[in-house]
């Protein structure tokens, strides 16, 4: 009996991840990161044009019911950061937190590279959420972490540093930070203000003269991207946009059926129909044993 045989359609060449990631943060022009938690909301930032995926920490533990505070362990992210790089294409920079000491960040940065990711950003906060001051790891000691991913990863994942030292500390201690984090290895340095303007992040970018400077949108986001380019910025990370619209989204549906016990006055407009979460598949190939019309 004749069978179909069924063909996956080719997905085309593949760049090399590292290497675009590598371009996107050295880019002349402002470009963006979308933040991912998932394989679904990679999928969705891949169709919106977007050309990388930040790995939110905060993301990934909100949609994994956890709290911000590490609860989360390293096995969970991983599973999440390779199913990113299953359904996306994109390039792949991992929110590393504060790295967990020298021997797990040599361990983290291979794990990583097992994965798929392209990058991992570590931070010198000893906590992740924006406060007005954060108590900071020592400059040697965070440099160390820094060199430690750099040795076990070479060139085939971005080091990002991350520091936190606008929250209270100020500005040069901020640029110190920086120029040490430059010397342990670091490909590029990304400036987090918890202030609501961007007076202090165009403070840093204006004297900042070295590696490509990235920000993380948050207090700042009605702040007009124009600013951040004027300042030397060459990424945006929007980094938990994506798992806020998706709360906000599941509330809304929840609170609109549950007193009323049906769906019929949710919106069209609310809610994604079928056919496109049908459609957010990685490849474009009959499912087998469908003929390959």
């Amino acid at each position: 009996m004749d069978q179909t045989v069924v063909v996956p359609k080719s997905i085309g060449p593949i760049e090399d991840p590292t290497k675009t990631l590598r371009n996107l943060i050295s880019s002349s022009d402002l470009t963006y990161l979308m933040g991912a938690h998932d394989g679904l909301s990679a999928a969705i930032a891949e169709r919106g044009g977007f050309k990388g995926l930040w790995a939110s920490g905060l993301s990934i533990s909100a949609s994994l019911g956890y709290r911000n505070a590490n609860e989360a362990d390293w096995t969970r992210v991983l599973d999440v950061v390779e199913c990113m790089a299953d359904v996306s294409r994109l390039p792949i920079l991992v929110d590393g937190d504060y790295g967990f000491g020298n021997l797990s960040a040599r361990s983290l940065a291979a794990k990583l590279l097992q994965r798929g990711a392209s990058g991992v950003c570590i931070g010198d906060a000893k906590m992740n959420a924006v406060s007005n001051r954060h108590a900071l790891a020592g400059i040697d000691e965070f440099s160390g972490r820094l060199k430690a991913i750099k040795d076990t990863a070479r060139s085939d994942l971005v080091v990002v540093a991350r520091t936190m030292a606008l929250t209270g500390h100020g500005l040069d201690e901020a640029l110190l930070r920086a120029h040490a984090y430059v010397h342990a290895g670091a490909d590029a340095i990304l400036i987090q203000s918890p202030k609501a303007d961007a007076g202090e992040i165009s403070a840093f970018g204006k004297k900042w003269k070295r590696l490509p400077l990235m920000i993380v949108v948050t207090n700042d986001y009605r702040t007009p991207v124009s600013v951040f380019s004027e300042a030397g910025i060459s990424m945006l990370i929007w980094a938990d946009h994506a798992m806020q619209a998706s709360v906000a989204g599941m509330r809304a549906v929840c609170d609109c059926v549950t007193p009323k016990q049906a769906c019929a006055s949710i919106e069209p407009e609310e809610v994604a129909i079928i056919d496109e979460m049908l459609d957010l598949g990685r490849y474009d190939e009959p499912l087998s044993g469908e003929d390959d019309r």
